[in-house]
């Protein structure tokens, strides 16, 4: 069982809340940050003593000050942190591009990059001056960091930067022992991807459904990218229903 520290953001829902557990189940200790303290609180209750008395630490990661009271909340309560799981994001309405308004645009990429920096760069800190050196970071990246759905520039755009933010981090961590991945996830189940039971936009204009799959099986693939030794890293690793419009997309 290991004793390592994790740190998972958007773990009151969804993918983040769906890889706290099976964390804690393998004997991590958590840190769940997220906006809302309530869907916070029952993660920590489902993971139980499994995760030892998890930190629930409210937060809203496109703020810097909030980023940094996080990672030091982390550091007080464990001493260190073994993994940023960097999952915080939303989708936001599908938009035609150019009925798409200066705010929501923001708003996307305000949480989905700029929250995933702030987040890394607290993280990278932590782990650099840590004894002993180093850590993980994984970012959540998308099946639309490689090709997009209709009506989601913003967060298409964000997405493939989260690629670009994977790549440098992983450079420049090198010498400070702090490896960084990035799992591309297509078509959990979660409550963002119900519609899709329903139907979705697809590239040639049909709606039609989609298939999903578990969203036990993406927090399966992240423990294992968490749990290998620091020389060895899961670079990208990409997570999808099998039958679902992505090779052969658009």
């Amino acid at each position: 069982m290991s004793q390592q520290v994790a740190v998972v953001t958007g773990a009151g829902t969804g993918v983040g809340r769906a890889v706290a557990l099976e964390l804690a189940a393998a004997g991590w200790q958590l840190v769940l940050a997220g906006r809302r303290a309530e869907p916070l609180q029952e993660t920590a209750s489902l993971a139980g003593g499994a995760a030892g008395g998890a930190a629930v630490v409210p937060t809203d990661v496109t703020d810097p000050a909030a980023v940094d009271a996080l990672f030091t909340e982390a550091a007080e309560r464990f001493g260190r942190v073994d993994l940023l799981f960097n999952n915080a994001g939303t989708f936001g309405a599908p938009t035609p591009v150019e009925d798409l308004a200066y705010d929501d645009w923001r708003a996307v990429v305000d949480l989905n990059l700029t929250g995933a920096f702030l987040c890394a760069q607290a993280a990278f800190r932590l782990m650099k001056r840590q004894d002993p050196q180093g850590g993980r970071i994984i970012n959540n990246g998308s099946i639309s960091a490689h090709v997009p759905r209709p009506q989601s520039i913003a967060y298409t755009a964000t997405k493939h930067a989260v690629t670009g933010l994977t790549k440098s981090l992983s450079l420049d961590g090198r010498p400070y022992r702090i490896a960084c991945g990035q799992i591309d996830i297509g078509n959990a189940a979660t409550d963002m991807t119900a519609a899709m039971s329903v139907g979705v936009r697809q590239a040639d204009g049909r709606i039609a459904p989609e298939p999903t799959m578990d969203v036990g099986d993406v927090a399966r693939t992240v423990r294992h990218m968490a749990e290998l030794p620091l020389e060895a890293n899961i670079q990208f690793a990409t997570v999808m229903a099998t039958t679902m419009p992505y090779i052969g997309r658009g």
